[in-house]
């Protein structure tokens, strides 16, 4: 047990460097297709609404599936879906075709997100101790997988279509790889089946009914992932047209935060574990609010850069314990729930850049992060929402994983 127990987490791992890696791909070719099909600025953002639309599409779908057919078969089918679907955009020459293509590639990515979310939320069960984060760190390696990959492939005179077409056999191959390391059911853990068989059934028109707490944990999600949004798409335009930095150096706004984001990540377990996931969306948050506010107040770009950096780390373990609870609420719907989670928190990332944008019509563009820094307020005010049932402290201590491998 102990080492399929270990093979599901390195499978895990495996889905989420591959959906970091096949979303970066079509990042990097944003510009090269840009400029095949022949559009402006403001065209292709309306378009990317539409990759939007289709992975919240796919959310709700694929969190559907996983619950009913199990994450074993949805997690691979949906990689092999997105890999297939990543070469489509390359291959459009115009608006319409373009449209049609991000639409089919965003329902695949959507379905693979919550797949491989619904599925680490399984094998964290197992493992019982907090293990959420630490994927969500290997989908920013992805990113810089597809970053070197792709730089690589356009020195190479490489075409948008014949990279993100090998890309998308590589990734077809790369998910059905792992797909017999995956749990094939939920697994639950003796305190867990206890406290299962402790709680009084409920009527089945009830237990269809989503719990409020559902929809608490997605408006958190999207009020962290707007901001995560706000981070992607405005630092390095912050730094570069407020505070006047030139281009390279700009660009560190985001590198700064990205990184400490991605090793926020990686010590976010551990914390979580130490001190519980309330404490880490409390205190995470806070301290995201505090790095924006030093942004916005910045007058110097190495003032700004340390404001994104401590963005980025606060921020780093919020959307993994949010994703965690969700899964955690209903084993039976976990699925479900995360697509809800997510859902709501996708539709967060995309609103953001663009309320952003609006408020620019009013205020100096520095001063609208103050908006993303309240709402990161607010999260931390109702980070106690994570301790209803979310909590682990009174399950046993879970097992080290050292001696868990040396038994395996």
């Amino acid at each position: 047990m102990e080492r399929s127990l270990r093979a599901a987490r390195v499978a895990t791992f495996v889905y989420f460097v591959l959906d970091g890696t096949l979303m970066g791909m079509w990042l990097v070719q944003i510009p090269a297709v840009e400029k095949r099909v022949g559009i402006s600025h403001a065209t292709l953002g309306s378009l990317l609404v539409l990759l939007g639309l289709g992975a919240f599409i796919g959310m709700q779908v694929a969190g559907r599936l996983a619950d009913r057919f199990g994450t074993r078969m949805v997690v691979p089918a949906s990689g092999v879906l997105c890999g297939a679907s990543l070469v489509l955009p390359g291959l459009a020459r115009e608006p319409w075709a373009l449209a049609g293509a991000l639409l089919v590639f965003g329902f695949g990515n959507g379905c693979l997100d919550v797949s491989m979310n619904a599925h680490a939320v399984h094998v964290e069960k197992a493992y019982n101790r907090p293990i959420m984060s630490a994927f969500h760190a290997t989908f920013s390696v992805g990113g810089v997988i597809a970053a070197l990959v792709g730089a690589r492939a356009t020195s190479a005179g490489m075409t948008p279509a014949a990279t993100l077409g090998v890309a998308g056999v590589v990734g077809i191959v790369i998910a059905l790889l792992p797909a017999r390391s995956l749990l094939a059911t939920a697994p639950t853990s003796p305190a867990t089946e206890s406290a299962a068989a402790r709680r009084p059934r409920q009527p089945a028109a009830k237990r269809r009914t989503v719990p409020a707490r559902i929809w608490i944990l997605a408006a958190l999600a999207l009020m962290c992932m707007l901001c995560e949004g706000v981070a992607n798409d405005w630092s390095a335009l912050e730094a570069k047209n407020v505070l006047g930095a030139p281009a390279a150096t700009a660009s560190f706004a985001y590198g700064t935060y990205a990184a400490t984001m991605t090793i926020g990540r990686l010590l976010a377990d551990r914390v979580s574990r130490r001190f519980g996931s309330a404490a880490v969306l409390r205190y995470g948050a806070a301290t995201g609010a505090v790095g924006l506010t030093v942004v916005a107040f910045s007058p110097w770009i190495w003032t700004a850069l340390t404001g994104w950096a401590i963005f980025g780390l606060g921020l780093s373990g919020c959307v993994p314990q949010l994703f965690s609870a969700a899964g955690h609420a209903d084993p039976a719907a976990a699925g479900a729930n995360v697509s809800r989670v997510a859902g709501l928190g996708y539709l967060g990332m995309l609103a953001g850049p663009a309320l952003i944008g609006w408020m620019t019509r009013l205020m100096a563009l520095n001063h609208t992060f103050l908006l993303p820094a309240l709402l990161l307020v607010l999260a931390a005010v109702a980070a106690g929402i994570l301790r209803t049932g979310s909590e682990r402290e009174s399950q046993p201590d879970p097992e080290p994983e050292s001696e868990l491998a040396q038994r395996a």
